[in-house]
Order: structure tokens, then C-alpha cells, then sequence
């Protein structure tokens, strides 16, 4: 019996250390990458990018995303620089800008979220039949100088020839809807779900959409720095991946798991205001299916820059690919 004993511990002991050692390594693979995500602003503007967060398409992709909301383009850019973010969801211009400060690092969009302005112009007074004519002497709580939102409405404002609206630029974004209904200003330029929840209390009519009487505009991108994309190109091609992802679960989801999908993300905001919110931005064609920037687009967004005077003509970056890395896009769909 003794001898029988010492084999049969032994063989015991081997199958241990062997589903130790399988145990092991399933650990090590299901380990998630974390990836340093600093969005704009929080709005169901960007909805596939929390959906992508949601529905587990980042994790299947093996990367944890450890969010936080920079309140402004600039900021999430900053973040970058610093180093305190992997990747922020901004406006594209802010490659523009920094490509243009000759610094030690650079910024590259690499997957364009939104064809289109996200911001909705509500009024105090009901108004039948709005033209932009209407702003004429009258006060608008906007957005920072600079941002994508504030000059598109700028834009639009000069293509329609109201020179003198008022148009505040100096409220923090957290503060614009409190600013509005405590009394101040007889406009005010906003994203959902904020748009629709003023709206739907009272305080507020919808008069336009900037996305729909503006055009295309390529307002939010993903962007990291250049040594960022090119030391981690696995990580780019995975996230990437990821919001395509989220983007085209949204076009065939139903309202009941779109809802369930994004309501983590807008503690407080019902349910109906969060498809509404959906709805108005799909009516517009919000979320390309192709995230790939275009030149077209890419000239656009330089036009407007340089019509708001944030950019000299002779500061135009020439070279797209300087500020711009498609390839990751492009790859989305082809077999490897």
C-alpha cells in the first residue's frame, strides 16, 4: 500500500500544480488594459462612446476605460500634454492648435465621432416660425470662445447677416442651464440631454438645431498624442474598434435597450428624455457610420476656424496627416 501511496500523492500533487498554473495563466489573459479617457463634456451627444462602455465592447477588446469629464476641449487637450489622459474625446481644432505651438508634442485625431454640430438653440418666449434674424438685439448663453459649438453658432450667425446678438461666452457649461433658468439671457445654445430636459420642464422651447441649419461639421474626435498612436497602436486599433462598435449597436438596438444602455451614464435624466435625446441626434445623421475625418471635412473645420479668428489663413496646416491619423478607421472591417 505504501507504495502505491506515494505515486498516487505524487500524481496529485502534478494535476495541482498544473490547474495552478492553467489557473494562472486564464488570470493573466482576462487582465484589461487601462486606458486614461477624458471626454468634453457629458452628453448623449457622444452616446456610442457609452455604449461602447455599457455593452462590454471596450472589455472584449481587452481595455478598461477609466473615464473622467474635462468640462472643455482645451482641458481634455491639456490632459494629454500632461500626460494625465491616454486619449480625449475633443474637438478636432485642438490638433490645430497645438500643431501650431511648435511644442515638444503633437495631437492626432484617430476616429471621428460626430459629422455634425450637437448643440440646440431654445428660447425663453415661444416663438412660431424662428429665423436666426430673431437673435437680433436679443442675448444668447453660448459657449466658450473657441469651442466647436460657440463658433459654429458664430458661423451661422454671419452667414445670416445678425450682427448684433449678444452672445455670452464666459459661463462654465455646468452653469449655462442654471444661468438660463434663474432668469438671464432670452436664448440659450445647449446639448441633450440638457436641451430636452429644459424643454420638457417648461423652462425652455426648442426654436433650431445648429447641426441641421449649420451642415456638416466634424466636431468630435478621438485624439492622442503622436508618440502615444505610435507606441500604442494595439491600444488605438482596440478602441477604435470598440466605438465603431457602440455606434452601430445603437443604429439597431430597440428603444428599450438603448435606454437601458445609457442610463448608467445620466443619473436622474428619464428615461423618455433619454430617447428623445437619441432620436434628435439620429434624425440629423449625428454618428457617421465611416469614423474616417475626410478632407473635405478637414477643410471645413479649418474655414470656420479662420472665419472666427481663431486661426490666420497662413496658419492652415496644409498637410492633413500632421494633425491626422486615419489608418486605424480605415482598417475597420478589413481582415487582418
Amino acid at each position: 500500500m505504501r507504495k502505491l501511496v506515494k505515486p498516487t500523492l505524487l500524481l496529485l500533487a502534478v494535476l495541482l500544480l498544473a490547474m495552478t498554473a492553467a489557473c494562472g495563466k486564464s488570470s493573466k489573459s482576462d487582465e484589461l488594459t487601462t486606458v486614461k479617457f477624458s471626454e468634453v463634456i457629458r452628453s448623449i451627444f457622444y452616446a456610442p462612446h457609452y455604449v461602447a462602455m455599457s455593452q462590454g465592447f471596450f472589455k472584449e477588446q481587452g481595455l478598461n476605460v477609466d473615464m473622467n469629464t474635462a468640462q472643455g476641449s482645451d482641458k481634455g487637450a491639456a490632459a494629454l500634454i500632461a500626460g494625465t489622459a491616454d486619449i480625449s474625446m475633443v474637438g478636432p481644432e485642438t490638433t490645430i492648435y497645438i500643431y501650431n505651438q511648435k511644442g515638444d508634442k503633437t495631437l492626432k485625431v484617430f476616429h471621428q465621432l460626430t459629422a455634425k454640430d450637437g448643440s440646440f438653440l431654445l428660447s425663453r418666449e415661444k416663438l412660431d416660425n424662428f429665423t436666426w434674424s430673431d437673435l437680433s438685439g436679443k442675448t444668447v448663453i453660448g459657449w466658450r470662445p473657441g469651442s466647436s459649438p460657440q463658433m459654429v453658432l458664430n458661423s451661422l450667425l454671419l452667414k445670416e447677416q445678425v450682427t448684433d446678438a449678444n452672445v455670452i461666452t464666459n459661463i462654465a457649461s455646468p452653469a449655462m442651464a442654471g444661468a438660463f433658468t434663474s432668469g438671464q439671457g432670452d436664448f440659450i445654445q445647449v446639448f441633450e440631454p440638457v436641451a430636452s430636459t429644459l424643454v420638457n420642464a417648461g423652462k425652455a422651447y426648442y426654436v433650431a438645431s445648429l447641426g441641421e441649419d449649420f451642415g456638416a461639421y466634424p466636431e468630435t474626435s478621438y485624439v492622442a498624442t503622436s508618440d502615444y498612436i505610435q507606441s500604442h497602436a494595439d491600444i488605438i486599433k482596440k478602441f477604435t474598434a470598440a466605438v465603431a462598435e457602440g455606434a452601430k449597436w445603437l443604429n439597431a438596438a430597440s428603444d428599450e435597450e438603448i435606454v437601458a444602455a445609457l442610463k448608467p451614464f445620466f443619473d436622474g435624466t428619464t428615461d423618455e428624455l433619454i430617447l428623445q435625446s437619441v432620436n434628435r441626434y439620429k434624425a440629423q445623421d449625428t454618428w457617421p457610420t465611416d469614423p474616417v475625418l475626410t478632407q473635405e471635412q478637414f477643410d471645413i473645420l479649418q474655414n470656420v476656424l479662420v472665419e472666427n479668428g481663431v486661426l490666420k489663413a497662413e496658419e492652415k496646416v496644409t498637410k492633413m496627416d500632421d494633425v491626422v491619423d486615419m489608418s486605424f478607421a480605415k482598417q475597420l472591417g478589413k481582415s487582418d
